[in-house]
Order: C-alpha cells, then structure tokens, then sequence
C-alpha cells in the first residue's frame, strides 16, 4: 500500500510538473524562432522592443521570423510587457524581461522609445554595448532611453536629453549617431521616399536594395559623428502614398548610416541605424532586404549577402498604423509563436 500511495503520488507530481512546464511554455514573456538551415544558423540575433507608438511589437516578430526561417538565424523577441498580465503593454517603459538573453547574442536589433528599464534590465544592454557587439537600430531607436522618473539614476545618461559630459544627447547621439531632434517631414502627413547615395551604392548593405517608400516622416537631423557613412537619405514626400510627390522645399537627410563605436572594451562596434522601421514601413520588401543585409553585415556575414536577399514575408502580417494609443489589446509574446 505504501509503495502503491508513492507511485500515486509521484504520478499526480509529474502530471503536475508537466501542466506547469506547458502553461508557462504557452504563456512566455518572450518568443524564440530557432531558425531553419541557413547561412545564419549558430548566430543568435536578440529583438527587442518597446516604442508607443510604431509597433514594434508587430514588425520586429515579423523580421525575427524572416531571419529564421529564410536564413537560419535563432532570433529571440523582448517586448515590453504589463508584469501584471503578461500581456504586451508597449505604453509599460519599465519593464522588458528576457534582456539576460543579450549574454548570447551575436547582434541586437532594437526598436525602443523612452524606456526607463529597471537596472538589473538596463545592465544588460549596457554590458552589451560595451562588449563592443554591433547593433541595428530602427526608428525611434534615437531616443530609446528617458530617465524622467529618476534623473539621479546613474543610468539617466543614457537619455536622449542627457547633458552628462561624454554621453551629451545620450545612447542614440554616443552610439548610434543621433539623438531625437524632431519632425522634418510632417508627422503622419507627410512619408519618406528613399535616396541611395550613389557614393556607396556598391556597399552590401545596400546589395539588391532599389526602392523604398515608407508612411512615416524624415527625421531631422543635426549632425553625425566623422566616422558615420550615409548610405541613405530621405527626401520628404508630400502625402503619404507611394506615388506622392516629392517635397523639394525640405532639404534631405541621412535615413540610414553605419559607423563604428568605440565601446569601454575598447573593441569597435558595427552600428547600422535606420530613422525607418515602423511596422508599416516594413510592408516596403526593399526596406526589408536592407534590414536583413545590416543584419549579415552586422554578424560578419556581408561576403554572403546575395544579389537579392530572400526577404519573403513567413506567414501573414496585417501591421496596425503607427499611433499613440493605437496598439492592440490583450496581445501576448505567445501570440506571435510561428507554427508552421
């Protein structure tokens, strides 16, 4: 009897082992595309997340499952998410589990906007950074870090506004190039049509690449640091359709560049930063295909970038417009999980 109750006992354990191992399964904070055969297969790319108003909750899924898929990477999402719920809350600025998978990573992809992340979240993309690993930075990226609850943060350097002396304009200006400045286009008026400076047009970032329009505007920009390399600029269009006309009384700027940075570790990151990447944006398949190259080229793969980088869309992909307040409720990171 004794030995029956144990096995009965040992039985109703596992079972519920086995329930809590599936629920947490179903219900993660996080999504991990293990990637198919491909040139990136044994590379790991990091996602992460986190803007109010571009969803980026929408498109970076949609990148990381191209990437796995069509070219073998093993690419992990973040995203901002409502520790209550589970549930994505990209209007949350506190909260991104999952940053601990940046211990791995061979490159991080970002998309973030005025997070103030908790500094055992923050440590991680700071020891990232300075390990000197290369980054792809879209959109709001620029800005990606506000300290405005509690500017005696150590970590408030990292603001966009940041006076600090050596992080003056904060992670967007020190590492990525450029801090937010403001709209040159008029926001949600007025979109960007593409420019390849004709100057670089060989690089393989730029390989296959040949027309881009995006809904969203140009950003300003004041100026880039001496070792950046414009590889696109943006000239405003006026309307926001692909066949808008062009603006010739705004001046262009520079919508995509690469540059180095000098990390603490004394190591020399590869950056590529884009002012596009809304979850719209990526509906445009060359857009696409000069992610995916920055990402080879990133990763120390640009001698196998091909003529036409394979950037088919892996499912469907129905992107909500850009806008505050405008992102879907009750989603969760499970949502996104690929089941092919």
């Amino acid at each position: 009897m004794y030995i029956q109750n144990n096995r009965l006992l040992l039985i109703i354990l596992i079972s519920f082992i086995h329930t809590s191992f599936s629920f947490a399964q179903s219900n993660p904070q996080w999504i991990v595309y293990q990637g198919n055969e491909g040139p990136g297969k044994g590379k790991h790319i990091v996602f992460v997340s986190g803007d109010e108003e571009y969803r980026s909750e929408e498109g970076l899924p949609m990148m990381a499952k191209i990437l796995a898929e069509r070219h073998g990477f093993k690419c992990t999402v973040l995203f901002a998410v409502d520790p209550k719920t589970n549930n994505i809350d990209p209007d949350n600025q506190t909260n991104i589990p999952g940053l601990e998978h940046l211990k791995t990573a061979d490159l991080m992809v970002m998309l973030l906007r005025f997070r103030e992340l908790p500094d055992e979240q923050m440590k991680h993309i700071i020891d990232y950074t300075n390990a000197g690993k290369p980054i792809v930075a879209l959109r709001t990226s620029t800005h990606a870090f506000s300290y405005s609850r509690n500017k005696q943060n150590p970590n408030a350097k990292y603001s966009y506004n940041s006076k600090v002396k050596g992080w003056e304009g904060g992670y967007g200006k020190q590492v990525l190039g450029e801090t937010w400045i403001n709209h040159h286009g008029v926001h949600a008026k007025e979109g960007t049509r593409a420019l390849i400076n004709g100057l670089v047009k060989d690089h393989p970032i730029l390989r296959g690449v040949k027309d881009i329009w995006t809904p969203t505007d140009v950003y300003g920009i004041l100026g880039l640091p001496n070792d950046a390399q414009v590889l696109i600029f943006g000239q405003t269009t006026m309307g926001m359709t692909s066949t808008s006309p062009l603006s010739y009384e705004k001046s262009v700027m520079p919508v995509a560049w690469i540059r180095n940075y000098s990390s603490v570790s004394g190591k020399k990151a590869k950056i590529f930063t884009t002012t596009m990447g809304a979850s719209v944006d990526l509906i445009s398949e060359d857009l696409r295909r000069l992610i995916v190259n920055a990402c080879y080229w990133g990763t120390g793969m640009e001698s196998q970038i091909p003529a036409q980088n394979n950037v088919q869309i892996v499912g469907e992909y129905n992107p909500t417009m850009f806008g505050f307040g405008k992102y879907q409720r009750g989603l969760s990171p499970s949502t996104f999980e690929w089941k092919k």
